[in-house]
């Protein structure tokens, strides 16, 4: 029978960080990750200061850097026909003032080699984890599935459930869970982008059509919002390039491409959810990131709030997984260390949804139509505080984490 100190259901940043962190502290551990490489498209890209400072601590900054990677230092909004800079990062604390816009999969590959040196590290591709092994009512371990039908279990003292919003882990747990009702879902898509067009994150607000680009270098990685539900029949009634047509018609710079989108297949789904589990944890099993909390892809603090929780994770039980006497008391302490933040971010990600989203999707929050800068936003630029506490929510979050000693490296 196959054991292992620590199994972490899910290769994502959060399942990722926390192995590597783990195995620095000669803990033996385990991911399973149920796909064959990290290649899937439109997954969450932005890297926030806190987990930059993360990767710096780990020892990873020069390899970082080598990432094919954009900075987001600044949010433009198009009102009245011109770029109208609506917010910046270039005054928040810290070593890192941009957000970090970098392919998930290169990150992933990159934690996956600083894992490959670690003599007490595996990572298992191609293995999904299909539901939890129960001994005397406690969670001893997970039973997987590899890609070619073989099917195993692995016994473990602790089984971390990274395997996102939509974990098999939880589900199997039968762990309560909150949800709140969500106005929209997000088609996903790229267009190209000249060297002559605008840089940054560029919301678009009209009255027909709602997009966040962001600026990935030769193409704008788009989300446009729908309301929730809607796809189908999205897709059913109307070509695709309508939404690349109306995007021209509220920035003209996009005018030439107002076909480049030519097939539905090009336009991936995000199907929006935000809920929250009541309890994370049961005996011998710990729920992190989306598994414990889906967040709404507002802000874009998804992956750096799951990471977070890998750092506090790796923090409290690492001493406790060295000296195998890992207590649900100390499961309860992850929790109670990680839900405040989390209900912060949540909270604002409710009010945004409520107070923007939900009139934006409806069509009644047309900002890039308007002839002239709307005032409160012309206040909200000249006062500091209401300028830049959004930013440094969004950057640097409640409570940054500390990475423990035992996983920095210089």
């Amino acid at each position: 029978m196959e054991r292992t100190t620590c199994l972490i259901a899910g290769g994502g940043p959060a399942g990722m960080f926390l192995g590597v962190m783990l195995a620095r502290a000669g803990i033996d551990v385990t991911v399973l990750e149920k796909h064959g490489d990290f290649l899937r498209d439109f997954r969450g890209d932005t890297v926030h200061p806190t987990t930059l400072e993360l990767i710096d601590a780990l020892g990873l900054r020069e390899d970082f850097a080598k990432l094919p990677q954009r900075r987001l230092n600044d949010v433009q909004i198009p009102i009245g026909g011109r770029m109208v800079p609506v917010a910046t990062l270039n005054h928040i604390p810290g070593r890192h003032k941009y957000i970090a816009m970098v392919p998930q999969w290169d990150l992933l590959d990159l934690l996956a080699r600083a894992g490959d040196v670690e003599p007490s590290f595996r990572l298992r591709m191609n293995t999904e984890v299909v539901g939890l092994v129960h001994e005397g009512g406690r969670v001893v371990g997970a039973r997987y599935r590899t890609k070619d039908g073989a099917d195993g279990e692995i016994r473990a003292e602790l089984t971390v459930a990274c395997d996102g919003r939509s974990s098999v882990v939880r589900s199997a747990a039968g762990l309560g869970v909150r949800n709140w009702a969500t106005p929209f879902d997000a088609w996903w898509f790229r267009i190209p982008r000249h060297g002559t067009d605008p840089s940054g994150l560029i919301p678009l607000v009209s009255a027909n059509r709602v997009v966040i680009m962001f600026d990935r270098g030769d193409y704008f990685q788009c989300a446009t919002l729908i309301a929730k539900g809607s796809d189908s029949e999205l897709r059913a009634s109307q070509p695709v390039s309508v939404i690349t047509r109306q995007m021209a018609d509220v920035v003209p710079w996009l005018a030439d491409r107002a076909e480049a989108l030519r097939s539905w297949d090009e336009v991936k789904l995000l199907d929006v959810k935000l809920d929250r589990l009541d309890r994370w944890y049961t005996d011998g099993l710990l729920c992190l990131g989306d598994a414990a909390h889906a967040m709404s892809p507002v802000g874009g603090v998804g992956i750096n709030l799951a990471v977070q929780d890998a750092v506090a994770a790796a923090r409290i039980l690492g001493p406790k997984l060295l000296s195998h006497n890992v207590t649900t008391a100390d499961l309860a302490r992850v929790q109670r260390h990680r839900v405040l933040p989390t209900a912060v971010i949540q909270g604002m990600q409710r009010i945004a949804h409520a107070r923007f989203v939900r009139p934006a999707v409806a069509g009644r929050l047309n900002i890039s139509d308007l002839p002239e800068t709307p005032l409160a936003l012309r206040i909200g630029r000249r006062i500091p505080v209401l300028r830049s506490l959004p930013v440094f929510l969004v950057a640097r979050g409640v409570v940054p984490e500390r990475v423990p000693d035992f996983a920095r490296r210089p």
